[in-house]
C-alpha cells in the first residue's frame, strides 16, 4: 500500500510539470482566497495520500465523473494521469461504453457505473449499485471512491466556474471527451 501511494504522488508530480499552457488559470483565482488554495491543496493531498483503494480503479472512475460533467481541464490531465499509472488508452476510450466492453474488468466497469451515478444530476446512486460495491469492497474502499469521485465533481464545477482552461497535458494523445448529454 505504501509504494501505491508513493507512485501517486511520483505520478501527479510528473504528470503537473507537463503542463504547457494556462498554468496559472486556477492559481490566479485562488491566491485571491488563501484559506480557499490551502483547503483545495489539503484535500488534493489527502486524497491522494489514501490508499485502500487501487489507483486504477480510482482513476477510472474519476475519469468518468470528469466525462459526465464535461470539465475540460480535468479532461485534459485525467487522460494524462491515467496513461502515467500504466492505463492504456483502450480502457479510457471504453468509459463511453463502460457496461459493455470487453476491454474492462467487473470491478472497473463497477467504479466506473458508481462514478457515472454520483456525477450524474441529481446524483442517485441505487441500493442495488450500493449492495454490488458492498459485496465486492470494503467500507474503507468505498468511502475512499466516493470521496474521490465528489471530489472530482466540485474540482470541474470549480473548474468551470472560473473558466479553467486546458492545459495541454494530453497534446498529441488520446484525450478523454465529454459524455453526450442526456435528456
Amino acid at each position: 500500500m505504501r509504494m501505491g501511494v508513493l507512485n501517486r504522488i511520483r505520478v501527479h508530480l510528473k504528470v503537473l510539470r507537463k503542463a504547457r499552457r494556462n498554468r496559472g488559470d486556477l492559481l490566479g483565482w485562488l491566491v485571491r482566497r488563501p484559506q480557499l488554495l490551502v483547503a483545495q491543496g489539503t484535500y488534493e493531498s489527502l486524497l491522494i495520500l489514501m490508499g485502500r483503494m487501487p489507483a486504477e480503479l480510482k482513476t477510472l472512475a474519476v475519469a468518468k465523473a470528469a466525462m459526465v460533467v464535461n470539465c475540460e481541464f480535468c479532461l485534459d490531465i485525467g487522460a494524462e494521469i491515467a496513461r502515467t499509472e500504466g492505463i492504456p488508452d483502450e480502457k479510457l476510450q471504453a468509459l463511453l461504453t463502460y457496461a459493455d466492453s470487453p476491454v474492462l474488468s467487473d470491478d472497473e466497469k463497477l467504479v466506473v457505473e458508481f462514478a457515472a451515478a454520483v456525477s450524474a444530476s441529481p446524483a442517485l446512486v441505487s441500493d442495488d449499485l450500493r449492495s454490488r460495491l458492498e459485496a465486492r469492497f470494503a467500507r474503507s474502499q468505498i468511502a475512499e471512491l466516493a470521496a474521490e469521485v465528489a471530489w472530482e465533481n466540485q474540482r470541474a464545477r470549480l473548474n468551470q466556474a472560473l473558466a479553467v482552461r486546458p492545459s495541454g497535458f494530453s497534446d498529441g494523445s488520446y484525450c478523454l471527451v465529454a459524455e453526450p448529454a442526456r435528456n
